[in-house]
């Protein structure tokens, strides 16, 4: 979209989207959302997962207006770039959003790891009684600062940001209990006993007080600090990916096209080609963009847009869409549409849409920052005041307060999420399941509708000779032999299933003589002196030959379950025929079981036309009412929607371009790795070795992990919450406060740790053949 750079208001209602910068946490998105909706008619809606806001606006607001509120809240925002036709961007190009977020995804892993250095040896010493020589606590003190204030600047600069607008989030806890933690060490340790040469920090767990002049929480503020950065960054590494399935699409387009000027081929850019112009495709090229066949007829491979298994064949007159590949014979091409009027556009902006229509992500933590951390904040200042006021010293008002502080300080929240999702998703790789982040899992629980694609997903997604009939008097491999020898010369899918599946049972095939490819009907030629004809009745029918009963009963049965039946014939006479099929994986119908058996209605969606759906859906064990065929991608989303429409919880398990919109639509997307790159970045979780039966440990994965998380915020939350009134009542001794908090964090990081006894399952309790024991790189 273009946007304006005057001061002239539209004249209708308009939309844009804005790229968000500077949100910590869900708190953030809302605020920016209430303050755009405050604007005279301006509807916006802020997603925290994918850093965007969807705005639409009528007369009297210009795009600039809607920045200059974001950045009036403290955060930044970027209107859209001038839009890229899919392909048309020179190899060389590159994201400058990928770019910046790649930058920042660096800038936040240096920092994590400086801050965990230095942190390391401070919490070892505070925590070894042992290890603690002489003058350690001033060594402490300056491994602790730079972490203090290079390592929690983010949080310190968000705190600020904060308390300019009136409002807090959890990085004004982080920030206060940093500080609070860092600068009563230093005021212990210049003016109170804890700088004195052979000082020891032991554990105390006695419940007295104390003024705490000889205590200090340098491991506190460096623990802290660096757990929250370790949060934040594996948080930035799964959001970073939100915009990579738009790019993937976008990539599949051709980069350049031959253009016919003046009788010339003439080789240009994509973005150079107009409505109108003719272009060549030779075979094995991608087609630039939407057209019409002007010349030619091929066959076209168009599995990656419309699901269908098997290349359509195409002739001068028909439609063609960019993208697609011509699996044939040179083709000439009238462009019809070009740029963001293309097939390959609209999905990308399906995907687009779908990924921005997704619910905002909150965590537990940040639902409720919205009410602990200004309650802690007032607990402890109310703590440093009673306290004070009622004739105690400030040293022991000031220890209340700062055990209210720590005792709070988010320490085992900032391990909750990540190390559950570290070692469930490092237990899921070795299964061959790659989960993207943590927000992928919420809806996992509630799913109780699986959409199954059927092309690679349920099937193999190629074309395999899956029976081969004979005559009386005809040997198998023989008929076999001779077709696969003429086959193996041609380049259309059904004609290389055939001459694969004969070179497997016969090994080397003889070489064709006067071999001739007949339009829409097959292939003869002569092999070992034999005039063989394969293809359809139809070829046999011009030679005066026909099928026999038996052979002809064999292809009506093939037919009636969809598959295609191929007629072998030499020497005049038919000898064979041969099916072929986009094969069922061995696996599907188990895990169509599977996903019954955890609650799922299985529903099989599909290109193909409703003979082939019905007879893998009753392969598998779909229900016939649950089939849906016929569907191009916008059909798609569509199902996906109205099934969302009517109450369901949704996942869906795909693997072509064409799934990814509704991937992205979906409550979980599963994406066979085996597919393409689109539908791979799309889905929220990827089965790297395309086994359907992964699809069922994936979720029984995904709800263990969810679980796990859960149960460590709920006792993070705990042990602070429970330790709050004796803080306050000054009988914790901060030096308990930072037990109990380094205690639930233990807690937290050995409940993660049971993540690694999940294993996948099997009927009979044997190791599955998909796992290994190391971790499965990403396709």
């Amino acid at each position: 979209m273009s946007t304006s750079t005057g001061t002239e208001a539209p004249s209708r209602a308009d939309s844009v989207e804005l790229a968000i910068g500077g949100m910590t946490c869900a708190s953030c998105a809302m605020r920016i959302e209430k303050r755009l909706n405050k604007l005279d008619g301006v509807s916006a809606t802020v997603n925290y997962a994918t850093e965007k806001a969807k705005v639409t606006f009528g007369d009297g607001t210009v795009p600039q207006d809607l920045v200059a509120q974001v950045e009036a809240a403290g955060y930044t925002a970027e209107l859209p770039a001038p839009p890229v036709a899919p392909g048309g961007a020179t190899a060389g190009d590159t994201d400058p959003g990928a770019e910046r977020d790649g930058g920042r995804l660096r800038a936040l892993r240096d920092r994590l790891l400086i801050s965990a250095v230095l942190s390391v040896p401070v919490v070892a010493l505070a925590m070894v009684p042992t290890w603690q020589f002489t003058n350690w606590q001033w060594i402490s003190l300056a491994l602790a600062g730079p972490v203090v204030v290079y390592g929690a600047w983010p949080f310190h600069k968000a705190a600020f940001t904060n308390l300019r607008h009136g409002t807090s989030t959890m990085d004004t806890l982080v920030s206060m209990g940093t500080l609070a933690a860092f600068g009563w060490s230093v005021y212990a340790l210049l003016w109170g006993t804890a700088g004195a040469a052979g000082m020891t920090h032991p554990f105390s767990f006695t419940v007295s007080r104390t003024d705490g002049a000889g205590n200090i929480y340098l491991e506190a503020a460096a623990g802290v600090t660096t757990f929250i950065l370790a949060g934040r960054y594996f948080e930035a590494r799964s959001k970073r990916r939100a915009g990579a399935a738009l790019r993937a699409l976008l990539d599949l387009g051709a980069r350049d096209v031959a253009v016919l000027r003046g009788g010339r081929e003439e080789r240009v850019p994509l973005e150079q080609l107009a409505p109108g112009d003719r272009f060549v495709v030779r075979p094995g090229e991608k087609i630039a963009t939407d057209g019409v066949i002007g010349e030619g007829t091929s066959a076209v491979d168009a599995s990656m847009l419309t699901g269908e298994s098997v290349p359509v064949a195409v002739r001068p007159g028909d439609s063609v869409v960019g993208a697609t590949v011509n699996a044939g014979g040179r083709l000439v091409v009238r462009a019809t549409r070009v740029g963001s009027d293309t097939q390959l556009a609209q999905m990308a902006r399906l995907v687009e849409e779908a990924q921005n229509g997704k619910a905002q992500v909150q965590r537990l933590a940040d639902r409720v920052s919205g009410v602990f951390v200004p309650v802690v904040i007032a607990l402890a200042v109310a703590t440093l005041g009673f306290w004070w006021g009622t004739g105690g010293s400030v040293s022991a008002a000031f220890t209340a307060a700062v055990a209210v502080l720590i005792i709070a300080c988010p320490c085992a929240l900032g391990l909750a999420t990540p190390t559950a999702l570290m070692v469930g998703t490092g237990r899921g790789a070795q299964l061959g399941i790659l989960i993207k982040g943590p927000e992928v899992l919420e809806s996992t629980r509630k799913v109780d509708t699986v959409v199954l694609d059927k092309t690679g997903t349920v099937t193999t997604g190629r074309m395999t000779l899956l029976a081969v009939h004979t005559g009386e008097g005809t040997d198998e491999l023989e008929a076999l032999r001779l077709a696969g020898a003429l086959e193996e010369a041609s380049e259309h899918p059904i004609a290389q299933a055939v001459a694969r599946a004969a070179t497997e049972r016969t090994g080397t095939l003889p070489a064709p003589e006067d071999f001739t490819s007949v339009e829409g009907l097959g292939v003869r030629g002569v092999v070992d002196g034999h005039t063989v004809l394969v293809g359809r009745t139809g070829l046999l029918a011009d030679f005066s030959t026909e099928l026999p009963d038996g052979l002809l009963q064999a292809k009506a049965e093939a037919e009636s379950q969809g598959r295609t039946a191929v007629a072998v014939a030499w020497d005049g006479r038919a000898r064979a025929v041969l099916v072929v099929a986009d094969a069922v994986k061995p696996t599907s119908a188990e895990a169509v079981r599977r996903f019954r058996e955890l609650g799922l209605t299985p529903v099989l969606l599909t290109g193909d036309n409703a003979t082939v759906a019905a007879s893998v859906a009753r392969e598998v064990g779909i229900d016939a009412d649950r089939v849906i065929a016929e569907v191009m991608p916008r059909d798609k989303v569509e199902v996906v929607s109205r099934l969302q429409g009517e109450g369901r919880v949704v996942a869906m398990v795909g693997d072509g371009v064409n799934d990814a919109a509704a991937l992205a639509q979906a409550d979980l997307g599963l994406a066979m790795g085996t597919g393409s790159d689109v539908a791979i970045e799309a889905g929220d979780i990827t089965l790297v070795r395309g086994d359907l039966r992964g699809a069922a440990d994936a979720i029984r994965l995904s709800r263990r992990t969810l679980a796990t998380i859960k149960g460590n915020l709920f006792w993070a939350f705990a042990y602070n919450v429970a330790a709050l009134p004796l803080a306050a009542s000054g009988l914790l001794n901060p030096m308990f406060a930072g037990a109990a908090m380094a205690f639930s964090s233990v807690f937290v990081i050995s409940n993660s740790l049971r993540l690694r006894s999940f294993r996948a399952r099997t009927d009979d309790g044997s190791r599955p053949p998909w796992e290994t024991s190391e971790p499965v790189a990403a396709p």
